[in-house]
Protein backbone atom coordinates (compact mmCIF):
# COMPACT_ATOMS: atom_id res chain seq x y z
CA UNK A 1 0.00 0.00 0.00
CA UNK A 2 1.76 3.32 -0.94
CA UNK A 3 2.50 5.74 1.88
CA UNK A 4 0.30 8.68 2.71
CA UNK A 5 1.58 12.20 2.75
CA UNK A 6 2.53 12.45 6.67
CA UNK A 7 4.16 8.88 5.91
CA UNK A 8 6.65 10.07 3.53
CA UNK A 9 7.23 13.27 5.19
CA UNK A 10 8.50 11.50 7.97
CA UNK A 11 10.44 9.17 6.00
CA UNK A 12 12.32 11.69 4.86
CA UNK A 13 13.11 13.51 7.79
CA UNK A 14 14.38 10.52 9.35
CA UNK A 15 16.87 9.79 7.15
CA UNK A 16 17.84 13.58 6.51
CA UNK A 17 18.70 13.38 10.71
CA UNK A 18 20.60 10.48 10.30
CA UNK A 19 22.46 12.07 7.62
CA UNK A 20 23.46 15.30 9.77
CA UNK A 21 24.60 12.76 12.60
CA UNK A 22 26.87 10.46 10.17
CA UNK A 23 28.43 13.66 8.42
CA UNK A 24 29.15 15.79 11.51
CA UNK A 25 31.03 12.87 13.23
CA UNK A 26 32.88 12.03 9.65
CA UNK A 27 33.77 15.84 10.25
CA UNK A 28 34.80 15.84 14.26
CA UNK A 29 37.01 13.07 13.93
CA UNK A 30 39.61 14.76 11.12
CA UNK A 31 39.47 17.94 12.69
CA UNK A 32 39.22 16.75 16.41
CA UNK A 33 36.66 19.20 17.77
CA UNK A 34 32.83 18.08 18.61
CA UNK A 35 30.34 20.07 16.61
CA UNK A 36 27.93 21.94 19.04
CA UNK A 37 24.30 21.28 18.83
CA UNK A 38 21.46 24.31 18.33
CA UNK A 39 17.79 23.16 18.48
CA UNK A 40 15.59 25.85 17.49
CA UNK A 41 12.00 25.95 17.10
CA UNK A 42 10.43 28.77 15.55
CA UNK A 43 6.25 28.44 17.30
CA UNK A 44 2.90 28.07 15.60
CA UNK A 45 1.80 32.02 14.27
CA UNK A 46 5.01 33.07 13.23
CA UNK A 47 4.95 33.62 9.40
CA UNK A 48 6.74 30.10 9.42
CA UNK A 49 6.93 27.60 11.97
CA UNK A 50 8.89 24.61 12.49
CA UNK A 51 12.06 23.32 13.72
CA UNK A 52 15.65 22.27 13.54
CA UNK A 53 19.12 21.71 14.52
CA UNK A 54 22.34 23.71 13.23
CA UNK A 55 25.26 21.95 14.13
CA UNK A 56 28.11 24.18 14.07
CA UNK A 57 31.89 24.00 14.79
CA UNK A 58 34.20 27.14 15.02
CA UNK A 59 37.79 27.31 15.74
CA UNK A 60 38.70 23.67 14.52
CA UNK A 61 42.38 22.51 13.93
CA UNK A 62 41.32 21.98 10.81
CA UNK A 63 37.74 23.14 9.77
CA UNK A 64 38.01 26.83 11.01
CA UNK A 65 34.27 27.14 10.42
CA UNK A 66 31.70 24.23 9.62
CA UNK A 67 28.08 24.30 9.52
CA UNK A 68 25.69 21.13 8.72
CA UNK A 69 21.85 22.08 9.60
CA UNK A 70 18.83 20.55 9.31
CA UNK A 71 15.29 22.36 9.37
CA UNK A 72 11.81 21.28 8.71
CA UNK A 73 9.23 23.77 8.67
CA UNK A 74 5.78 24.79 7.73
CA UNK A 75 4.41 27.63 5.57
CA UNK A 76 1.04 28.60 4.78
CA UNK A 77 2.14 30.22 1.21
CA UNK A 78 5.28 29.49 -0.77
CA UNK A 79 7.74 31.92 -1.43
CA UNK A 80 8.07 33.39 -4.83
CA UNK A 81 11.62 31.47 -5.19
CA UNK A 82 9.85 28.25 -5.00
CA UNK A 83 7.51 29.02 -7.59
CA UNK A 84 8.49 30.75 -10.60
CA UNK A 85 8.81 27.66 -12.58
CA UNK A 86 5.69 26.42 -10.64
CA UNK A 87 2.98 28.87 -11.16
CA UNK A 88 -0.03 26.76 -10.27
CA UNK A 89 1.28 26.66 -6.97
CA UNK A 90 1.22 30.08 -5.83
CA UNK A 91 -0.55 30.59 -2.61
CA UNK A 92 0.02 27.13 -1.89
CA UNK A 93 0.50 25.91 1.58
CA UNK A 94 4.09 23.94 2.17
CA UNK A 95 7.04 21.97 4.33
CA UNK A 96 10.26 21.86 3.15
CA UNK A 97 13.05 19.60 4.59
CA UNK A 98 16.38 18.99 3.91
CA UNK A 99 20.04 19.37 4.93
CA UNK A 100 22.65 22.02 4.19
CA UNK A 101 26.30 22.20 5.12
CA UNK A 102 28.66 24.65 4.36
CA UNK A 103 32.81 23.95 5.55
CA UNK A 104 35.54 26.01 5.47
CA UNK A 105 38.82 24.72 6.42
CA UNK A 106 41.85 26.31 7.98
CA UNK A 107 44.34 25.79 5.64
CA UNK A 108 44.00 27.51 1.99
CA UNK A 109 45.55 24.41 -0.09
CA UNK A 110 41.84 22.44 1.32
CA UNK A 111 39.43 23.57 -0.57
CA UNK A 112 35.80 24.57 0.89
CA UNK A 113 32.69 22.10 0.11
CA UNK A 114 28.99 22.96 0.08
CA UNK A 115 26.22 20.24 -0.07
CA UNK A 116 22.51 20.37 -0.27
CA UNK A 117 19.74 17.48 -0.23
CA UNK A 118 16.27 18.89 0.34
CA UNK A 119 12.51 17.81 -0.51
CA UNK A 120 9.53 20.27 -0.12
CA UNK A 121 6.19 19.31 -0.62
CA UNK A 122 3.31 21.85 -1.40
CA UNK A 123 -0.70 21.44 -1.10
CA UNK A 124 -2.85 23.22 -3.64
CA UNK A 125 -6.44 24.51 -2.72
CA UNK A 126 -7.35 21.91 -4.92
CA UNK A 127 -5.23 18.89 -5.53
CA UNK A 128 -2.56 15.78 -4.63
CA UNK A 129 0.12 17.30 -2.99
CA UNK A 130 3.13 17.81 -5.08
CA UNK A 131 6.76 17.02 -3.85
CA UNK A 132 9.89 17.82 -5.65
CA UNK A 133 13.45 17.55 -4.40
CA UNK A 134 16.72 19.75 -5.07
CA UNK A 135 20.54 19.55 -3.56
CA UNK A 136 24.02 18.34 -5.34
CA UNK A 137 27.71 19.61 -3.97
CA UNK A 138 29.98 21.40 -5.14
CA UNK A 139 33.99 22.63 -4.42
CA UNK A 140 35.03 25.70 -4.17
CA UNK A 141 39.42 25.63 -3.71
CA UNK A 142 41.44 28.21 -3.55
CA UNK A 143 44.62 26.65 -4.80
CA UNK A 144 44.17 24.39 -7.35
CA UNK A 145 44.54 20.47 -7.57
CA UNK A 146 43.56 18.46 -10.34
CA UNK A 147 43.36 14.66 -8.99
CA UNK A 148 40.98 16.67 -6.37
CA UNK A 149 38.58 17.74 -9.06
CA UNK A 150 38.56 14.48 -10.76
CA UNK A 151 38.11 12.62 -7.35
CA UNK A 152 35.22 14.42 -6.24
CA UNK A 153 33.65 14.57 -9.58
CA UNK A 154 34.13 10.56 -9.85
CA UNK A 155 31.80 10.35 -6.62
CA UNK A 156 29.73 12.80 -7.85
CA UNK A 157 28.96 10.66 -11.18
CA UNK A 158 28.78 7.48 -9.47
CA UNK A 159 26.25 8.43 -6.95
CA UNK A 160 23.64 9.61 -10.20
CA UNK A 161 24.87 6.65 -12.60
CA UNK A 162 22.26 4.51 -11.07
CA UNK A 163 19.34 7.05 -11.88
CA UNK A 164 19.97 7.18 -15.41
CA UNK A 165 23.40 8.46 -17.76
CA UNK A 166 21.73 11.56 -18.61
CA UNK A 167 21.97 12.41 -14.76
CA UNK A 168 25.90 13.52 -14.37
CA UNK A 169 26.07 15.37 -17.53
CA UNK A 170 22.78 17.38 -16.92
CA UNK A 171 23.65 17.96 -13.41
CA UNK A 172 26.84 19.13 -13.76
CA UNK A 173 26.19 21.24 -16.84
CA UNK A 174 23.20 22.45 -14.40
CA UNK A 175 25.75 23.16 -11.14
CA UNK A 176 28.40 25.01 -13.49
CA UNK A 177 25.93 27.33 -14.87
CA UNK A 178 24.36 27.78 -11.44
CA UNK A 179 27.19 28.73 -9.28
CA UNK A 180 28.35 31.44 -11.55
CA UNK A 181 28.91 34.71 -10.10
CA UNK A 182 27.20 36.59 -13.20
CA UNK A 183 27.83 40.44 -12.25
CA UNK A 184 31.94 38.96 -12.12
CA UNK A 185 31.30 36.24 -14.93
CA UNK A 186 33.10 34.27 -13.06
CA UNK A 187 33.25 30.21 -11.55
CA UNK A 188 32.40 30.14 -7.90
CA UNK A 189 34.76 26.68 -8.27
CA UNK A 190 35.20 23.41 -9.87
CA UNK A 191 31.38 22.51 -9.46
CA UNK A 192 30.41 19.35 -8.91
CA UNK A 193 26.06 18.57 -9.41
CA UNK A 194 23.09 20.64 -9.23
CA UNK A 195 19.77 20.00 -9.40
CA UNK A 196 16.32 21.35 -8.50
CA UNK A 197 12.82 20.91 -8.74
CA UNK A 198 13.30 17.61 -9.89
CA UNK A 199 9.95 15.56 -10.10
CA UNK A 200 10.09 13.75 -12.75
CA UNK A 201 11.29 10.34 -10.56
CA UNK A 202 8.50 10.28 -8.44
CA UNK A 203 8.75 10.11 -4.89
CA UNK A 204 10.19 6.95 -4.39
CA UNK A 205 12.90 7.57 -7.14
CA UNK A 206 13.47 11.40 -6.22
CA UNK A 207 13.74 10.40 -2.39
CA UNK A 208 16.37 7.26 -3.57
CA UNK A 209 18.56 9.59 -5.64
CA UNK A 210 18.49 12.36 -2.87
CA UNK A 211 19.87 9.44 -0.37
CA UNK A 212 22.86 8.14 -3.17
CA UNK A 213 23.61 12.27 -3.20
CA UNK A 214 23.99 12.78 0.44
CA UNK A 215 25.63 9.32 0.98
CA UNK A 216 28.44 9.85 -1.50
CA UNK A 217 29.11 13.30 0.48
CA UNK A 218 31.87 12.17 2.76
CA UNK A 219 33.58 10.00 0.36
CA UNK A 220 33.42 12.77 -1.72
CA UNK A 221 34.97 15.36 0.60
CA UNK A 222 37.04 13.76 3.28
CA UNK A 223 39.94 12.42 1.51
CA UNK A 224 40.60 15.98 -0.12
CA UNK A 225 40.71 17.35 2.66
CA UNK A 226 42.40 14.79 4.74
CA UNK A 227 44.86 15.28 2.13
CA UNK A 228 45.42 18.86 1.84
CA UNK A 229 44.93 19.88 6.03
CA UNK A 230 48.44 19.85 6.73
CA UNK A 231 49.94 21.14 3.43
CA UNK A 232 52.63 24.12 4.31
CA UNK A 233 51.29 27.84 3.68
CA UNK A 234 52.15 31.30 4.80
CA UNK A 235 50.49 34.50 4.80
CA UNK A 236 50.76 34.81 0.80
CA UNK A 237 48.62 31.87 0.74
CA UNK A 238 46.09 32.70 3.83
CA UNK A 239 45.51 36.44 2.21
CA UNK A 240 44.23 34.86 -0.94
CA UNK A 241 42.16 32.51 0.71
CA UNK A 242 40.55 35.56 2.57
CA UNK A 243 39.99 37.01 -1.13
CA UNK A 244 38.52 34.21 -2.25
CA UNK A 245 36.19 33.58 0.42
CA UNK A 246 34.93 37.42 -0.57
CA UNK A 247 33.46 35.73 -4.12
CA UNK A 248 31.70 33.18 -2.01
CA UNK A 249 29.85 35.68 0.50
CA UNK A 250 29.18 37.70 -3.15
CA UNK A 251 27.51 34.28 -4.35
CA UNK A 252 25.57 33.17 -1.79
CA UNK A 253 24.13 36.91 -0.82
CA UNK A 254 23.52 37.86 -4.11
CA UNK A 255 22.43 34.62 -6.51
CA UNK A 256 21.74 31.82 -3.57
CA UNK A 257 17.94 31.01 -4.33
CA UNK A 258 18.40 28.76 -1.29
CA UNK A 259 19.57 31.50 0.89
CA UNK A 260 16.91 33.77 -0.86
CA UNK A 261 14.10 31.33 -0.05
CA UNK A 262 14.88 30.91 3.36
CA UNK A 263 14.94 34.76 4.42
CA UNK A 264 11.23 35.46 2.00
CA UNK A 265 9.84 32.47 3.70
CA UNK A 266 10.44 34.24 7.13
CA UNK A 267 13.23 31.20 8.33
CA UNK A 268 16.00 31.60 11.09
CA UNK A 269 18.42 33.77 10.19
CA UNK A 270 21.40 32.42 11.97
CA UNK A 271 20.77 29.40 10.34
CA UNK A 272 20.64 30.65 6.78
CA UNK A 273 23.98 32.48 7.43
CA UNK A 274 25.68 29.77 8.75
CA UNK A 275 27.60 28.99 5.47
CA UNK A 276 29.18 31.96 5.88
CA UNK A 277 32.87 31.92 6.17
CA UNK A 278 34.25 33.54 9.40
CA UNK A 279 36.65 35.81 8.00
CA UNK A 280 36.93 37.30 4.77
CA UNK A 281 38.83 40.43 2.36
CA UNK A 282 38.04 42.75 -0.86
CA UNK A 283 40.68 43.96 -3.19
CA UNK A 284 39.61 46.74 -5.84
CA UNK A 285 39.90 45.77 -9.23
CA UNK A 286 43.11 42.78 -8.57
CA UNK A 287 44.35 40.83 -10.79
CA UNK A 288 46.95 37.55 -9.67
CA UNK A 289 50.54 37.88 -11.35
CA UNK A 290 50.84 35.99 -14.25
CA UNK A 291 52.34 32.49 -13.90
CA UNK A 292 51.79 32.31 -10.13
CA UNK A 293 49.19 29.44 -8.51
CA UNK A 294 46.62 32.11 -7.85
CA UNK A 295 46.43 33.13 -11.78
CA UNK A 296 46.37 29.10 -12.24
CA UNK A 297 43.35 28.65 -9.62
CA UNK A 298 41.27 31.36 -12.48
CA UNK A 299 42.69 30.22 -15.84
CA UNK A 300 42.88 26.48 -15.01
CA UNK A 301 40.36 25.66 -12.53
CA UNK A 302 37.72 28.40 -12.48
CA UNK A 303 36.62 27.83 -15.93
CA UNK A 304 33.65 25.09 -16.92
CA UNK A 305 35.19 21.52 -18.07
CA UNK A 306 34.75 17.91 -18.00
CA UNK A 307 37.10 16.81 -15.27
CA UNK A 308 36.16 13.38 -16.18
Amino acid sequence: MPLDHAERVGQVRAWLLDLQQRITAGASAVDGQAFIADHWRKEPGESLQGSGISMILEGGAVLERAGCGFSHVQGPRLPPSATQHRPELVGAAFEALGVSLVFHPRNPYAPTVHMNVRMITATPTQGEPAFWFGGGMDLTPYYGFEDDAVHFHRICRGALEPYGADKYPRFKAWCDDYFHLKHRNEQRGIGGIFYDDLSELGFEGGFALMRSVGDGFLDAYLPILKRRKDTPYDEREREFQLYRRGRYVEFNLVWDRGTHFGLQSGGRTESILMSMPPLASWSYARIPEPGTPEAALASDFLVPKDWL
